[in-house]
């Protein structure tokens, strides 16, 4: 089973403001975490060569990578290997995914052969109404037709920005929930969100942390808070305590 408060990551796109990874790894620190779901902003998942030097900054700091993402697929195999391999030598179970709705079902093979071939699993991140993959139903589709390595990386604040409740989300595809992305909203009248701590805002934390703590297929819980570019660790280290007292 799942330990979300001793698994706990951050997502490093909570820190795009802090541009070099020793920033990233000193920020991370700071509020009380020794994970990370990294993101393109602190590396080139493209680029091998760097490969090993960006893993071996955050071994020598003591923090672990535990996804990468979020990686949009789109029939581009030799680009996606390299995304695997990053992954791999992090030793990353799971990648937190998007995928071309132009390009499939090509898009879905080819991510499935990657993933089997590296042994990592592939959870799509729901991003929102605005996104093809934003729903229940259209989740519900795909998962019917693809295979065990693609799954779900449950994003609680936009899967309720797609008029959804979370929580269903979850009970719903627990079978397939391989990750999650702990994000609160609060709405203004427009519908238009807002970030705020997580279990301040819409999102029922505990209900959702119980799930979770229950699931042996999920491999990576991310907390994500994008508000306060320049400065968001008081609030991400008031995530983190909210989160460990749930």
């Amino acid at each position: 089973m799942f330990n979300v408060e001793k698994n706990l990551a951050v997502q490093s796109w909570c820190f795009r403001n802090f541009k070099t990874v020793e920033a990233l790894l000193e920020q991370t620190k700071k509020i009380g975490l020794s994970r990370v779901e990294l993101c393109a902003i602190h590396a080139d998942f493209n680029d091998p060569a760097k490969s090993d030097g960006v893993i071996e900054q955050f071994k020598k700091a003591g923090v672990q990578i535990t996804s990468i993402g979020v990686q949009t697929f789109c029939n581009n195999e030799a680009q996606e290997d390299k995304w695997l391999q990053f992954a791999k030598k992090a030793g990353c179970k799971m990648i937190s995914a998007a995928f071309d709705p132009f390009k499939q079902p090509e898009c879905f093979q080819t991510a499935e052969k990657l993933a089997e071939k590296y042994d990592i699993n592939l959870g799509i991140h729901n991003h929102g109404g605005h996104d093809w993959l934003g729903s229940t139903q259209t989740l519900d589709y795909v998962f019917k037709k693809t295979g065990p390595r693609i799954g779900l990386c449950l994003d609680t604040a936009w899967m309720m920005a797609a008029g959804e409740d979370p929580i269903k989300a979850a009970e719903r595809f627990k079978h397939k929930l391989y990750g999650a992305h702990i994000k609160d909203f609060v709405f203004d009248r427009a519908g238009k969100p807002e970030d705020v701590v997580v279990g301040t805002g819409n999102l029922n934390l505990k209900a959702l942390l119980a799930i979770i703590n229950e699931q042996p297929k999920c491999q990576s819980v991310t907390l994500e808070y994008e508000g306060d570019e320049s400065n968001p660790g008081p609030k991400l280290k008031e995530c983190v305590e909210k989160i460990r007292s749930a």
